[in-house]
């Protein structure tokens, strides 16, 4: 792929992504065809913003952790009622994590395919 795009790319998305992933992905991005271009500049990431204001503003239903597509997690934080309130005071430090590692996961999985 055009070293141009890859780094676009990167900067247009690497604060989606953990920070010592983003040299891997620049490294695997630059290795792909161009015929991956559309199906990556497609993706939609989760943004991290979003997963700390869901998860200050009602992380104890484990909102936060339906946007991130755990849904496990998320049923058991509402049951829990967010681990009687020590599951969502942890998330508020765990979720910005989280998201980057959904992110990546995700753009991982479109790459490999």
């Amino acid at each position: 792929m055009d070293a141009q795009k890859v780094d676009m790319f990167i900067m247009t998305n690497g604060k989606y992504f953990p920070e010592e992933s983003l040299p891997m992905i620049h490294d695997r991005l630059t290795s792909l065809d161009d015929s991956k271009w559309a199906q990556l500049s497609m993706l939609q990431f989760k943004s991290t913003l979003t997963a700390i204001i869901l998860s200050v503003l009602v992380g104890a239903l484990g909102i936060d952790r339906f946007y991130l597509g755990h849904i496990g997690l998320g049923i058991g934080k509402l049951i829990t009622c967010g681990g009687l309130g020590i599951w969502t005071i942890v998330d508020w430090f765990l979720i910005m994590d989280a998201a980057k590692s959904e992110n990546y996961k995700k753009l991982i999985v479109t790459m490999a395919f």
